[in-house]
């Protein structure tokens, strides 16, 4: 009975990370940065000049990238969330970029624990790297 039980939880903690919803006033947001920073959780970008042409490009990219889902925002905003599941678990992150004068925010981070082991980072530089070299 207790390995039913614990099977019974990890199951509802699995669904949970699929299914919980994104609140968008949360995770449509961007902190008010001026520099890149690698954080546990996750990373912070400035990419300085960047047209907007090249952002929409960036945007396209990651849109037709596998396991990420619009949240919230347009490029013609120039504001933008997406959410990129991982592989195997599911577990969201958030990637918001935020495009301005010529400059380019990008706020990628998780939602659940307290590392994503350089993840975000990683997946942020091949998607700049297929729009901007």
């Amino acid at each position: 009975m207790f390995k039913i039980v614990i099977l019974v939880l990890i199951v509802a903690g699995l669904a949970y990370i699929r299914l919980a919803p994104s609140d968008v006033e949360r995770w449509h947001d961007m902190p008010d940065f001026d520099s890149d920073q690698d954080l546990a959780g996750g990373v912070m970008r400035i990419l300085d000049p960047v047209d907007q042409a090249q952002f929409a490009d960036l945007v396209d990219v990651i849109q037709a990238s596998d396991r990420v889902t619009h949240l919230a925002g347009s490029v013609a905003d120039g504001k933008i969330t997406f959410i990129a599941r991982t592989k195997w678990m599911g577990f969201p992150d958030y990637v918001t970029l935020q495009w301005r004068n010529g400059r380019l925010r990008i706020y990628s981070r998780l939602r659940f624990g307290q590392s994503d082991l350089g993840v975000n980072g990683r997946r942020l530089q091949a998607w700049v790297s297929q729009v901007l070299g």
